[in-house]
Order: structure tokens, then C-alpha cells, then sequence
């Protein structure tokens, strides 16, 4: 077994949520990310061209699991779960210790479609729906805390030796894009992964592939790059407070979503449009088929804060293109013309600039 000691600090408050949903350094969510970046991982190393089933069956033996229908144990015998071959432990499961949102949220920002709010809403709030609560100021939505920006902790990963160079790919892949907890997609719980002081630096190279080539396979598993070959991946400006940064990528989400996507009608018809595709569900606008089924459908343009300095930090926003899954029937051709049209909204901002990585 290989061992590897890293610090793990956060960049921006994460919600990370125990049995009494109350905010805690907890290990399950850590194993989880570090098993959708080793797929990741996984799939650059056999060059995008994976048999899933085999990929599954390597995972459920390294990670564990409870079922997988071809696992065999030395004698032959069938296992119908196995106990994963990666430790994952944390020096501390302390509670967080951001207990309230009082003198956190800044100025609000304009959303055009906000209008019992008079077209004003807290970036926090509409960027951490659900765990934060924007009615009448910015709050929790229950009497939980939160782990704050710059808590750290000691994270001790041991892991097999022939399963050293992905697991260790995953892991740079997880301090340059990896996000934890509730709206992590939108940039809450970004943090840092720090080698212990005298210890090899973390390296990997960017998975990018290109991303209309990214819509063959309908799990995320690259990065996606342009017709050039240049990153899907913007910065905004450096600032030197999580709460700006936050607030600009509400802005840069808002302008996206009601700008380039606006509905076609203020009342919800039903009816599949371009921003659905986007992500799903959609306030007040469902789509009657969809509904039906209960699909979600996750935003696969992710942003994180990572820090530059040791007081700076930007705004990242990097695409993960996948295709929907075939329950939601998806229109490759529309789905393409609406990723096209995201990339050339966020190359169009003034405040974002396009990253080689």
C-alpha cells in the first residue's frame, strides 16, 4: 500500500451535511469525489474508448461495493460486496463553524425574472439555493452551520500500489477543478488539496477532449476543449474575498441563463426549450414530460474559486460536456447549438478570460 498525506483547505463555505443535516468534516463525501475524478482519470488513460462494464467492475473493486455481479474472491466464489481497497481518514470530523450568514451576503445583483423581489437577489442565496434561504436577507435554510473559507484539515489516503498513478491523477484532478458538498457545481466547498511539507507536489495533466466528441458518452469524463484545442476554462479577476468572487459568478450564471436563454414566454407552457438543456428542474418553467419522471438533469458547466496567492483567488468556470442521459430523449443537434452558444457568451465577456491550463 501507498500512503499519502495532504491538507485539505477550503476556498469558499462548503455545505457538507451529516445524518442531522448540521455541517461536518465527513470522509464519505471525499471517497465520492475521488472516485468520479478517478473515472475521469480512467478515461484519459484508455484514451476516451471505455468499456463501461469493465470500468465498473475495476472501481467497484478498488472503491468497493455492494453490486457488482462478476466479482469473484480468490477461491472463485461470488462476492456480493466487497469492503474497497482505498482508506481515506481525516485528522479531525469537527462541525462547522460558520454558524451564520449575517454580514456575509454583499450588495444584490439584478435578475430580470425576480419580480416579487423587484428584480433584486442575493448572489449567495441564488447560488447556494437550498442550503441558504434569500427570503427577506440571505440565511440558512435550517439551523445548520456551515465549514467556513480557510478551515483545513489533515487528510491520509493509503491506496494499493498499482493503483498509485490514477489514484494520484484524480487527486491533482481534484485540487485543479473538485468541488464538496450541497451547490458544489456552483462553487461552494471549492478547496485546495497541499502535499505535507517536504513531500512530492501533486501533477496530472488536463483530460481535455474535443467537446462535441464529449456528447458520444452520457457520463462526465473529460474536459472539453474547442475547435482549436484550446480549454473550455475561463478565470474571472483575481480578488482577494470569496464573497466577490461569489457574487460576480451569480452575475455571470444570471446573464447566461435569462440573456442568451430567455424563455419564450414569462409563463411556463410545458413545452422542452433551449435553456432546459442547460440544467433541469427550472424554477417555475417545468417541462410537462420530464415532470412526469422526476428527471434532473445537472448543470455540466461547473465553477470552483482557487486560490492564485496566498491571500488571491479567481473564479473558475470549466465545461464538462456529456449528453443527457436517453430518458431524457435528447436532440444532439439542438444540445449542440446551445453549449455553442454558452462558450461564445462566456469568450464575449469582458470580465472572463480563456486559460491554456
Amino acid at each position: 500500500m501507498r500512503t499519502t498525506t495532504l491538507q485539505i483547505r477550503f476556498n469558499s463555505p462548503a455545505f457538507l451535511g451529516n445524518a442531522d443535516q448540521n455541517g461536518q468534516w465527513r470522509t464519505p463525501p471525499i471517497k465520492a469525489l475521488l472516485r468520479q475524478w478517478w473515472r475521469v482519470a480512467f478515461a484519459m488513460q484508455n484514451g476516451f474508448r471505455v468499456r463501461e462494464n469493465e470500468m465498473r467492475h475495476i472501481e467497484g473493486r478498488l472503491f468497493g461495493h455492494a453490486w457488482l455481479d462478476d466479482d469473484v474472491d480468490e477461491t472463485g466464489a461470488k462476492v456480493h460486496a466487497r469492503r474497497g481497497a482505498v482508506r481515506i481518514r481525516l485528522a479531525r470530523w469537527d462541525l462547522g463553524r460558520l454558524k451564520t450568514w449575517e454580514g456575509l451576503e454583499q450588495r444584490t445583483v439584478h435578475h430580470p425574472e425576480a419580480e416579487r423581489a423587484r428584480h433584486q437577489v442575493g448572489p449567495h442565496a441564488y447560488l447556494g439555493y437550498g442550503p441558504l434561504d434569500g427570503r427577506n436577507g440571505t440565511r440558512f435554510e435550517k439551523r445548520n452551520a456551515a465549514i467556513q473559507a480557510d478551515e483545513s484539515n489533515v487528510l491520509s489516503l493509503a491506496y494499493p500500489e498499482e493503483d498509485a498513478p490514477l489514484i494520484e491523477h484524480a487527486l491533482w484532478l481534484m485540487d485543479r477543478y473538485g468541488t464538496l458538498g450541497g451547490r458544489s457545481r456552483n462553487g461552494w466547498g471549492s478547496f485546495s488539496l497541499c502535499t505535507a511539507q517536504g513531500g512530492p507536489a501533486l501533477a496530472g495533466r488536463v483530460p481535455l477532449r474535443p467537446w462535441r466528441d464529449c456528447l458520444g458518452l452520457d457520463w462526465p469524463h473529460a474536459l472539453g476543449s474547442d475547435a482549436k484545442g484550446a480549454p473550455l476554462i475561463w478565470h474571472t479577476a483575481p480578488n482577494d474575498d470569496w464573497r466577490s468572487l461569489m457574487r460576480t459568478l451569480a452575475d455571470i450564471k444570471i446573464r447566461l441563463r435569462t440573456t442568451a436563454f430567455e424563455f419564450p414566454r414569462e409563463r411556463p407552457d410545458g413545452e422542452i426549450h433551449d435553456r432546459h438543456w442547460l440544467s433541469y428542474p427550472v424554477t417555475t418553467h417545468k417541462v410537462r414530460a420530464w415532470d412526469r419522471e422526476n428527471l434532473r438533469l445537472p448543470n455540466s458547466l461547473r465553477f470552483k474559486l482557487r486560490p492564485i496567492s496566498q491571500t488571491a483567488r479567481v473564479g473558475v468556470i470549466f465545461h464538462v460536456p456529456c449528453l443527457p442521459s436517453a430518458t431524457f430523449r435528447p436532440d444532439r443537434q439542438t444540445i449542440e447549438s446551445v453549449w455553442q452558444r454558452v462558450h461564445q457568451f462566456l469568450d464575449n465577456r469582458q470580465d472572463l478570460t480563456r486559460i491554456p491550463e
